[in-house]
Order: structure tokens, then sequence, then C-alpha cells
């Protein structure tokens, strides 16, 4: 089957939506959308939109279903699909490498919350069964419990996987490795930039 021929905005429309479907608490409207996506004309959306329909990409709008909705196919593909945003280091801190690619997570290794993956470097979470070479399926957040394995962000610059702790100001960074020692920062030097919810490992 040939792939629907889309405009530059019919695209853009889809493209939206697609990216932001994990996020959505309702489908958007298309006075939302034309927001979202800098169009003045609700009209113009609408004929978008229903040539996105036609192409079998969203939804028919039938009157009584609110919102602008993917049909269930594109859905349930997406929903297993997480953006491979790069390398985190699991020994020394190394910068995380943007790198635009969608990776196939199983639902059960993620939340309902937005979620992205990493590939592991390193050996220092090896004795949480954390391995070279791995990926993590990281929660997007910014605050953590302790007890936690994270991606933490040291002084803007360097992205690390630890095991956090933290004290009154004192943060401590822990590894699963028994011939590493702990790093320890102050609270303002440490930004939590998510927190490992899965793991997936090829052999």
């Amino acid at each position: 089957m040939a792939e629907p021929v889309l405009t530059r905005r019919q695209q853009a429309i889809y493209d939206y939506l697609r990216q932001h479907q994990p996020t959505f608490t309702q489908p958007p409207t298309l006075d939302e959308l034309c927001q979202a996506l800098g169009l003045s004309s609700r009209g113009s959306m609408h004929k978008h939109v229903q040539a996105l329909v036609e192409a079998g990409l969203i939804d028919p709008m039938d009157g009584k279903q609110r919102g602008v909705r993917l049909r269930e196919p594109v859905r349930e593909q997406m929903e297993y699909q997480l953006p491979l945003l790069g390398y985190i280091a699991a020994g020394r801190p190394i910068e995380a490498i943007e790198n635009p690619e969608d990776v196939h997570v199983p639902p059960n290794l993620r939340t309902n919350k937005p979620c992205y993956v990493l590939q592991v470097k390193g050996d220092s979470m090896i004795e949480d069964g954390i391995l070279n070479h791995d990926w993590v399926v990281i929660e997007k957040r910014d605050y953590a419990r302790n007890g936690e394995i994270v991606v933490a962000l040291i002084d803007g610059e360097e992205a690390t996987l630890k095991r956090i702790n933290q004290r009154p100001g004192e943060v401590m960074l822990l590894p699963a490795n028994s011939t590493m020692e702990p790093m320890v920062y102050s609270p303002e030097r440490v930004q939590i930039q998510g927190v490992l919810v899965g793991q997936m490992r090829s052999y």
C-alpha cells in the first residue's frame, strides 16, 4: 500500500499529533491545533485535518468526537516508540549526545508519563545489573526519591547515571561498583533529568 502524499502543512499537523500523543490528556481541538501550529484560519485547519482523515491517518470527525485523534493503529504503533537521545555514562560523567532516533519499547518498560531512552556506556552500575551497551528507559522529571537511579546533569554540562541520595546541603551519586567511590556535590550543582523505569539488552 502506497504512503499517502501530504502537503507540508498536513505533514506538520500529523507530525505534531504523533510527537505529542503520549502527553495529551485529551485530543486537541481544531482551535488548539491552530494555536500550536501558528495557523490563523480554523477553516483551513479543518481542510488539512479532513485530508488526513481521507489519508487514513486520523479518525473521522463525525460530530460526536471531540478533538483530533490519530487512528488506532497509528496510536498503538506510537505507544511502542520512544526517542533515543544518545549515550549516558555509567562510569565517569560524559555529555549525553543528541541523536534523534526512535526505539521500540514494550509498554511494561515505560510509564504513562513522557519517557526517553539512553544507551549506557561504562560499568559503574554493573552490580545493579546495568551493563555496558544496555538501553535504559528514563521517565522525564526533575525530582527523585532517595535510592532511585537517576540521570543527573552536573554543573549543567555532564550527564551521568547513578543512584541518588539527597541530604541537606549534599547530593551523593552512588555507583553500583565496589571499585568506585561515590560522587558528592552541593545541591545546586546537580540537576535531575529523569529516573530509570526500564531497561533493555540485546544479545
